[in-house]
């Protein structure tokens, strides 16, 4: 069983304080919920973030900044900042982390990767001989309220809400089978990285639990551990 741990959490730029600015407080219970998930990782010998972007692996140096959300002076990672928003996201969250020591690589899904190829991206993961850590990264729907980032959507909240009953439950199965039509319609970053996860644990017997479950500006957060 490589894959030991797992952390799911979400990546708006908000949750860095210098982003949010003078509303850093209002997601300081996202922050601890992701927190304390990551830091369950540090039982692994290497963490492996996967998240939303353009197709592609990174090794550790890998940067990125926030430059383009107002925080210029916040960077992660020694290299040119190439990684996407998801992983950067990963990567600061990583690094305030009981996990942050440890080696880890990084690995970008297409939003609209096939179902059937994320999943096999985890079985892949999940076969190696490592005991890896895995840090999973995705927003449920930006449409769950009349104040998203795009117009509210009447199927949005129970998209997110199957989401989290089957992170909650481990069953993968329901991961494995979201429409990724229907996730792109929604706007639901997470579909592509939940798949991956859900091929990584395939029938582990890992126990799981949902920490967070709010849309608190429109967009779906979750937050959920796999140990």
């Amino acid at each position: 069983m490589p894959v030991v741990a797992a952390a799911v959490c979400p990546h708006p730029p908000l949750i860095v304080p210098e982003v949010a600015s003078g509303a850093a407080p209002e997601l300081d219970d996202l922050r601890a919920a992701c927190l304390a998930a990551i830091d369950a990782l540090a039982t692994a010998s290497s963490i492996l973030v996967v998240g939303s972007g353009s197709n592609g692996a990174y090794d550790a140096t890998a940067g990125g900044s926030f430059g383009a959300y107002g925080a210029p002076g916040v960077r992660v990672g020694s290299g040119p900042a190439v990684l996407p928003l998801s992983l950067a996201v990963g990567a600061w969250l990583l690094e305030q982390s009981k996990a942050a020591r440890l080696p880890r690589t990084y690995r970008a899904v297409p939003i609209d990767a096939a179902p059937a190829d994320c999943i096999a991206l985890g079985q892949e993961i999940a076969a190696g001989n490592e005991r890896v850590g895995l840090l999973v990264m995705g927003d449920g729907s930006a449409r769950r309220s009349e104040h998203s980032p795009v117009h509210l959507h009447p199927r949005a909240e129970l998209f997110d809400t199957t989401v989290a009953d089957a992170l909650r439950r481990g069953d993968v199965a329901v991961l494995e089978a979201l429409d990724p039509d229907l996730a792109t319609e929604l706007q639901a970053a997470g579909r592509a990285p939940w798949q991956v996860l859900a091929g990584a644990l395939g029938a582990t017997a890992l126990s799981s639990e949902v920490t967070y479950e709010a849309a608190p500006y429109g967009v779906g957060y979750l937050v959920a551990s796999f140990s």
